[in-house]
């Protein structure tokens, strides 16, 4: 069974998208590099828009 719903899915495959052409930019207005801040980004917005993701951990 999948942990993501598809949207989180294409969220985190636009951002990945965005980071590999260095478009995509974290919260402070860096470029982000790290493939890992990218997923979170992605997850992040797929949490804003309502879609099925797990809590962030604290």
């Amino acid at each position: 069974m999948a942990k993501y719903s598809k949207k989180a899915g294409e969220k985190v495959e636009k951002a990945m998208h965005e980071m590999k052409e260095g478009k995509l930019k974290s919260g402070s207005g860096k470029k982000v590099t790290s493939k890992k801040q990218a997923v979170a980004i992605g997850l992040s917005e797929a949490r804003e828009a309502g879609a099925k993701v797990p809590k962030k951990k604290s």
